[in-house]
């Protein structure tokens, strides 16, 4: 297995690791508060999705360009557009037959992925420096997580993980490659 491939994997790995985490959250953001001292990680799971996707994203520049120097921003926009464009449009497609149908929206100009990430672009900072005043942040948190699984099982479908086995260890070799 190459380096790149390597990296790209443990990247998007940590990128649905954190969005299953994001999902174990007792309220997940929505609706009322039975208790608010359950509500502490109001902000968080924004931060920690779009975090997720700015991993998500990583992963698909480093196997697209067998770089593991990933540029270092949160932008998540930009880290999209630095996609080679064969991947911009894979993800484009997907997102309009995945994603539009289910999760309309019309603070978007347009239904598509750039939109979606345009208006979220910022959110890992927005959300993570909450107390500071900033922009009016507005965070779509279903249609978000929808785009960002669709981009993690899109990037899951460029590879595939076989099991190895070890040869010179018997317990190890298929019976087919056994001596008899």
């Amino acid at each position: 297995m190459s380096a790149r491939l390597s990296t790209a994997i443990r990247i998007g790995d940590a990128a649905r690791a954190i969005l299953r985490k994001t999902r174990s959250f007792p309220d997940r953001g929505f609706g009322d508060y039975a208790d608010l001292r359950e509500s502490n990680h109001i902000g968080v799971e924004p931060m920690l999705l779009a975090l997720s996707m700015e991993l998500a994203l990583k992963a698909w520049f480093v196997f697209d360009y067998d770089d593991p120097k990933v540029a270092k921003s949160h932008d998540l926009i930009k880290l999209f557009e630095r996609l080679k464009p064969e991947s911009q449009e894979k993800l484009e497609a997907e997102f309009k037959r995945s994603v539009v149908p289910y999760h309309p929206n019309g603070l978007f100009i347009d239904d598509n992925i750039r939109h979606m990430l345009y208006q979220h672009k910022d959110a890992f900072i927005d959300w993570r420096y909450m107390h500071e005043p900033t922009k009016t942040v507005r965070f779509d948190v279903t249609a978000f997580e929808a785009t960002l699984e669709m981009v993690l099982r899109e990037f899951q479908k460029r590879y595939r993980i076989e099991p190895a086995t070890q040869l010179g260890h018997p317990e190890r070799i298929p019976d087919r490659l056994r001596r008899p």
